[in-house]
Parts: structure tokens; sequence; C-alpha cells
């Protein structure tokens, strides 16, 4: 099995990354890496978001999901794909489907965000609620996959998911080629990863700085063990980063690459979200403000560097930003 996913990594590289750039480009704008003149005093630093939270499905997966399917092959065209998630990655591949006419079944757990259920289900896709959490889920959609011969899309070992998705480095580089550090939260990896790969293969000496909730600490155990680690069911208000395991393409790749791991408190998680609203006036989910609260909680390791963080998206329920607010 090792092989198999050795040579999924190879296929994570930056000629394949330049390639989904062109296919990416012609389905979405690239989104603004923006200088907060505020942020950068407070934090004594120089401080730009990336946001990623102004694609099309208000997050950076849907990157990964327009490579993708601008490569299906007719076999899958016919069948129809299948996806595990409990938000961000279904919404990015229904989106990406329906404007290649191919259908989508998204597998989400039961009493997962309505509003975000709703977003699935208006882009043509066929939501199917199962289980109590992603893994459940995902143990069904194994299952779907296995009877009715549908494509299963696995969000965090498709490398053509993780070129398109680093598609947004590129970006980056572009704009700022003097960069010292990046900032991302890490749920399974692949986001986080797909960044390794173009700071690998520019500039290896940017600093990666992984974010992860606290109470879901799967990368950062794996990383400091030195194999993949499977960590016990928690509960976190950061759902994008609810990740008992880090997928295996992505820790392959990021366990030689990442310079350090930040673990947020569940209230570091959520005084993120106001932060990025009081500075930069965005909403942006919990996960997605992770890479600015982590940047708070280095900021003396940052002082008079040159430092990017993700923003990776904005899906917050009106339930959970009441419950921030107040």
């Amino acid at each position: 099995m090792d092989r198999v996913y050795e040579e999924l990594v190879h296929q994570v590289n930056m000629l394949e990354i330049f390639k989904a750039r062109r296919v990416v480009e012609q389905a979405i704008k690239r989104t603004h890496l923006t200088y907060y003149k505020m942020l950068s005093d407070e934090l004594g630093t120089n401080l730009y978001i990336k946001h990623e939270n102004h694609l099309p499905t208000n997050s950076f997966k849907v990157r990964g999901a327009v490579n993708f399917m601008a490569h299906v092959s007719p076999e899958i065209q016919k069948q129809g794909v299948v996806v595990a998630t409990r938000g961000n990655h279904g919404l990015a591949v229904a989106w990406a489907a329906q404007a290649q006419g191919v259908f989508c079944n998204v597998v989400v757990p039961e009493n997962n965000n309505p509003e975000l259920n709703a977003a699935i289900l208006s882009c043509g896709a066929q939501l199917i609620e199962h289980g109590d959490d992603f893994y459940e889920a995902q143990d069904y959609c194994e299952e779907l996959a296995e009877n009715t011969g549908l494509y299963y899309l696995r969000q965090g070992n498709e490398p053509l998911l993780i070129n398109g998705t680093a598609t947004m480095g590129l970006e980056i580089f572009e704009e700022l080629p003097d960069v010292d550090v990046v900032i991302m939260s890490i749920g399974g990896g692949s986001g986080c990863a797909a960044m390794a790969r173009v700071i690998e293969g520019i500039n290896p000496h940017v600093n990666l700085i992984g974010v992860q909730a606290e109470r879901m600490p799967s990368f950062y155990e794996s990383w400091r063990q030195g194999k993949k680690v499977i960590v016990p069911s928690a509960e976190t208000v950061a759902e994008g980063l609810a990740a008992r395991s880090v997928f295996e393409v992505p820790y392959m790749i990021l366990k030689d690459r990442i310079t350090e791991v930040v673990l947020l408190s569940e209230k570091e998680l959520l005084d993120g979200v106001k932060t990025a609203l009081r500075y930069t006036q965005n909403l942006a989910e919990v996960a997605g403000a992770a890479a600015l609260a982590g940047a708070f909680k280095i900021k003396n390791d940052l002082a008079g560097k040159k430092v990017v963080a993700v923003m990776t998206g904005s899906n917050l329920s009106l339930a959970r930003l009441t419950h921030i607010l107040t």
C-alpha cells in the first residue's frame, strides 16, 4: 500500500501544478492577496491575507474540484461521482460537477450544517445524510461506490485535487516572491500539502507553519511521532479541522517539509473569527480564520518577516456566528 501512496505523491509536482493553473484560471478568478496595516502593526510583522474565502464556493477546495472535473474519464462522466464531506469539499465538487454535467452524490453526517447542505443542493447534487460523523459518512460513501458504480472521489489522496489546490501557492509567489512565512490550517492535510509542494518547487527556504485544533491534533501527533496517527474522536468548534487522521498523501508530503505546527484552544479558534472581522471586515469560518489566530499565538517568532496567512473559507453558519459574537 505504501508504494501506491508513493506513486500518488510523485503525481503531485510542479509540472502538474502549472498545468492545473491553466485549467483553474479558466473557471475561477485569482483571489486577493491583501496587506493589512493594522494587523501588521499589531503583530510586528508584514501580514498579508490570501482570501480563498472569496472563491465561488467560499473555500479553497473548489480549485482542486475544478481541476479534477476537467480530467474526468468518459466512464466517470457517465456514472457520476460520490463524495463524503462535512461541507466544503462536497460543495466544491458539486459546483464543479454541475459545470461539467457530471452527476454528483454528496454524503454528509446527520445534523450537518443546514446552510451548507442547502448550498450543496443548489448546485444540483443529490444530498445523502448518513452517520454521526465524517468517518461514518465516509464508510457509507465507500459502500455506495461499490454497490452503484459511482466513482468515489477521496478528497485527501487524489493528485488532481491537490495539484489544483496548489494554484493558490503559485498566486502567492507571483504577487509576493519574497514571502518568508506561509501559515495555513490543517484538517485532512490536502491544502497545506499543496502549499508545501509549491514552496518546495519555488523557494524551499520559506517556512510553512500549520495550524490545528488542540482537541484534534492528528497531523501534529503524526509529525511528532514520525508515523501516521489516528487521534480519538472529539468535538471542536472548527468543523474544517475535525479530522481524526491526516490523509496518507498529504502526510507523506508534509512530514519533512513543514516547519512548525501551532495548536489552538477552542477559545483561540473562536477569537480568530472575531479577529478576522475586526481587522479585515471578512467573515471567515472557524477553520478559515485559524491561520490568523495562529499568527497571533506565535507573533514573537514572526517579527519583521513577510507573512501570508491563508483564509481558507467562510462557510460559517448563522447559529455559529451568533454564538461567537455573543
